[in-house]
């Protein structure tokens, strides 16, 4: 099994979350892979950049990590052939418009904070959401 590690960003503007689609059939949060001489923080600005247009981001804190296997084909059940460790980092923005510029996650929009979890394809993205929703209420 292959393991990998990728960070990400839980951006907020008002009582919105960021949202990315990956390949049309599957949502997250902004998420991806390190890239040589980067590091967490860096890659979580860069992915959310890619994945959403966004560039106006203000670090507000680390929120935690878990691993989840990797969405099966077409958004449905799990490929058990990767297990991906995932650290997410908490952001605010003012920015409105996104424009993702990264042709595999072709959607980007605001959801409403208590909505996100209706949104999100993975179970695990679902529980490591609702357990830091009390920290995203600055």
């Amino acid at each position: 099994m292959k393991i990998t590690h990728s960070v990400g960003g839980v951006v907020i503007k008002g009582n919105m979350i960021l949202m990315t689609n990956q390949k049309g059939d599957s949502w997250s949060l902004p998420k991806g892979h390190i890239e040589a001489g980067e590091n967490e923080l860096q890659t979580a600005i860069r992915e959310i950049y890619e994945e959403t247009g966004v560039i106006d981001l203000q670090f507000i804190k680390k929120l935690g990590e878990y691993k989840r296997y990797r969405i099966g084909k077409g958004g449905v059940g799990e490929d058990k052939s990767e297990l991906k460790v995932f650290t997410f980092f908490l952001f605010r923005t003012k920015q409105e418009s996104l424009k993702p510029v990264d042709p595999d996650n072709p959607e980007a929009r605001w959801v409403p904070k208590e909505k996100v979890v209706d949104f999100l394809t993975h179970p695990k993205d679902k529980e490591f959401y609702l357990n830091v929703l009390k920290e995203i209420n600055l």
